[in-house]
C-alpha cells in the first residue's frame, strides 16, 4: 500500500525590509505567494490528497488553504512543522549590511555544525519525522500535505538520505513552494521526489 506525503514549502512572503522573520508572526504571503499556493493546489487536485496539515505561521496556512479547500478538507495545525527557532530573527542577515556584520553577533556564529545561532538541526529533524510520521498515518494508502519552511524540510530530507545536517544554506534544494514528496511502501520510504511546480526561485530568500 503506497502512502505519499508532500512536504510543501510555503509561498513567497511579503517581506519589504529583508528581515529574517523566522517565527514571528504577521508574515503574510505577497500576491505571487498567493499564486504560487494557487499552482501547487492546481497540481494536487488530481491526487488522492485526504490530509493536510501546515506549520502554526500564517504564511504556511494560507499556503495550505486553497489546497485544503480543493480537496473538502481541514487544514490542521502541527507544531513540530514549524520554521527553525534561529537568534538572528527579526534582524536582516545579508552578508553586505546585515547583522553578520556586527561584532557583538560574532559569538553566535562558533558552531555552524549545530549550529550555534539557533535549534539543533537533529532536533529539528526528528520533529519533522514525528510529524511526518504521524501524516503518513492519517493518509494510509492515499497522500498527505505537510505545509512547513525551508530548513525544516531541507535538514528532514539530509536526515533521510543518510547525509551529514550541517551545510551551506546556499545548496539546499528547497525553492519557495516546492514538493518534496515522501513516498512510502507500507511504513517503509522507497522514494523522495523533488518538483517545483511554480517555478524556481531563490533558495536562500529570507525568512524561509
Amino acid at each position: 500500500m503506497t502512502t505519499i506525503v508532500h512536504l510543501l514549502r510555503h509561498g513567497e512572503v511579503e517581506n519589504p525590509d529583508g528581515l529574517l522573520y523566522g517565527r514571528m508572526p504577521g508574515f503574510r504571503l505577497s500576491k505571487l505567494g498567493r499564486r504560487q499556493a494557487l499552482t501547487v493546489a492546481e497540481l494536487l487536485a488530481g491526487h488522492a490528497v485526504v490530509h493536510v496539515v501546515a506549520s502554526p505561521l500564517e504564511r504556511a496556512n494560507e499556503t495550505a488553504a486553497p489546497i485544503a479547500s480543493a480537496h473538502r478538507l481541514d487544514v490542521n495545525t502541527d507544531e513540530r512543522l514549524i520554521e527553525a527557532d534561529n537568534l538572528f530573527e527579526g534582524l536582516r542577515v545579508s552578508v553586505g549590511d546585515g547583522a553578520l556584520r556586527t561584532p557583538r553577533h560574532w559569538p553566535k556564529l562558533r558552531n555552524p555544525m549545530r549550529p550555534s545561532w539557533g535549534e539543533p538541526y537533529l532536533h529539528i529533524a526528528r520533529r519533522m519525522l514525528a510529524a511526518v510520521y504521524r501524516a503518513r498515518a492519517a493518509a494510509e494508502g492515499h497522500e498527505a500535505v505537510c505545509v512547513s519552511h525551508q530548513l525544516p524540510i531541507w535538514t528532514l530530507r539530509r536526515f533521510l538520505e543518510g547525509k551529514r545536517l550541517w551545510h551551506d544554506p546556499r545548496r539546499r534544494q528547497c525553492s519557495l513552494a516546492s514538493l518534496t514528496s515522501l513516498v512510502f511502501d507500507a511504513e517503509q520510504l522507497v522514494d523522495i521526489v523533488y518538483s517545483e511546480p511554480a517555478g524556481t526561485t531563490d533558495p536562500a530568500v529570507t525568512g524561509a
